[in-house]
């Protein structure tokens, strides 16, 4: 009888992983799944520092406010830009999925990129903390990422995930669960959204803004030229005039805005497979290169990711939560899965 009171009080545990992302911040709950999913976007008046909307709602006023309201993104190439609005951000969304699922003051897994310095570590507990969490653990977002796909981290063979996010792209080759090798670049999603804002305006002369650029990227954008061209309408200011202009553009010249940067993701996916021991890399050959993040939903890029290196590579199931269900996975099985993490630290 004692056991089934243990046995349930476990499974009323409600705590959380957070996938602390750039673009968007994605929270699961043990026992609920995915339970937020919204930009990483805070609008705060200025005057009472009081928060006056979070996500989806303050994305929309990006751009747009007056001046006694600041609509910002809180991070910046995965790590914290803004303590304070990053602060303000996590603790009302911790709050409001506290609240709803009466979770009381939970433990808190934290997606955090793998390049990660000591005081950014250190930023990202505090503000967890702050936000109401009663402890707080740090994985590396490769490793949530991997875990995330369903890699058995722990097996004693070699796998490598790839992580394109908003701010960084995380690679990484695991095996007996930890990190042989793993290279983190500040080049992803937000850097291929300015590609396009900087070829709009090259070639176009048009002036459009990163929420235009980002939908550019996700209905037209290729990695290589697609069978059937698409094509998109897109609205601007025109510089020469000052006034509202449009052009259209195809997927080829999203291709070719967005293929500097792809080239140094590829660049650094080669860098980790040259650095990979020959035992693993053949392990890698038979499993493939695993794909993941927003970036990864780019159109016939694991295509190019296979012609560039020689090696079978997919996109892993639901790639943008891949971070979050790895960061779920660990804490509900923390004892097993506790040498994932980086830094623990415990708070009662």
């Amino acid at each position: 009888m004692k056991n089934t009171k243990t046995n349930f009080l476990k499974l009323g545990s409600k705590d959380m992983g957070i996938d602390l992302g750039t673009a968007n911040i994605l929270v699961t709950v043990k026992g609920k799944g995915i339970v937020l999913n919204e930009p990483s976007v805070v609008a705060i008046n200025t005057k009472t520092e009081d928060i006056l909307a979070t996500g989806l709602e303050a994305k929309e006023m990006l751009g747009r406010t007056p001046n006694e309201i600041r609509a910002v993104r809180p991070l910046k190439d995965g790590v914290i830009a803004d303590f304070k609005a990053t602060q303000l951000l996590l603790k009302n969304l911790i709050t409001k999925v506290s609240s709803k699922y009466n979770a009381g003051r939970p433990k808190v897994v934290v997606g955090v990129p793998s390049g990660i310095t000591e005081v950014e570590e250190r930023a990202v507990e505090e503000a967890v903390m702050h936000a109401g969490a009663k402890e707080v653990y740090l994985i590396e977002e490769p490793m949530a990422a991997a875990i995330g796909a369903g890699i058995d981290v722990a097996a004693p063979s070699g796998s490598i995930i790839v992580d394109i996010g908003g701010g960084t792209t995380e690679v990484a080759v695991i095996s007996l669960g930890g990190i042989v090798n793993s290279s983190s670049l500040r080049v992803a999603g937000d850097e291929l959204n300015n590609d396009i804002v900087d070829y709009v305006k090259k070639t176009q002369n048009i002036l459009i803004g990163e929420t235009t650029a980002e939908q550019i990227k996700k209905e037209i954008g290729c990695a290589l030229p697609l069978m059937t061209e698409k094509t998109m309408e897109v609205i601007g200011r025109d510089l020469s005039t000052g006034l509202p202009g449009s052009c259209v553009l195809t997927s080829s010249q999203v291709k070719d805005a967005m293929e500097p940067s792809i080239n140094e993701i590829i660049e650094v996916i080669k860098g980790s497979l040259e650095k990979t021991p020959p035992e693993l890399a053949s392990d890698i050959m038979e499993k493939g290169i695993v794909l993941a993040g927003g970036g990864a939903l780019i159109e016939n890029l694991d295509k190019l990711v296979t012609m560039r290196t020689g090696m079978p590579s997919y996109v892993a199931d639901d790639p943008l939560e891949c971070v979050v269900k790895g960061t779920g996975k660990t804490i509900e099985d923390l004892e097993q899965l506790r040498t994932v993490l980086i830094n623990a630290r415990k708070n009662r």
